[in-house]
């Protein structure tokens, strides 16, 4: 697996810009438009979930399952994206992950964080 794979995150010029910050150095907030997410759901599948057990007893990274979250986490912050695309933001600000167990069957990724419209000083 290369580093693709391990991470993930927008490209260079976003038409939504993403920022994990309040405020975005540079702009100012013209208009708050509320909070947006995206969801998914993971199911685990069965030979990750093997492999994950026997990996765990001797130790080391589970390669399968973290590319599987890293996916996962990408999918939550399109569709994040697309809601705020959807209601006239270009930017969220406050970007957060929260990840849960889901009914004991899978992951569930929320990527969440506040629409707004910003503008250029």
């Amino acid at each position: 697996m290369g580093i693709e794979d391990y991470g993930g995150g927008q490209g260079p010029q976003p038409d939504v810009l993403v920022v994990t910050t309040n405020d975005a150095p540079g702009h100012r907030v013209e208009q708050v438009i509320g909070e947006v997410f995206g969801l998914t759901v993971r199911s685990r599948h069965l030979g990750s979930q093997i492999g994950a057990g026997l990996k765990s007893m001797i130790g080391g990274e589970l390669k399968g399952l973290t590319k599987t979250l890293v996916e996962t986490r990408s999918q939550a912050m399109e569709r994040l994206v697309e809601q705020a695309r959807a209601r006239g933001a270009n930017a969220v600000l406050a970007f957060r992950f929260d990840v849960t167990e889901a009914a004991e069957v899978g992951t569930e990724v929320c990527a969440y964080g506040t629409a707004v419209v910003l503008a250029r000083e």
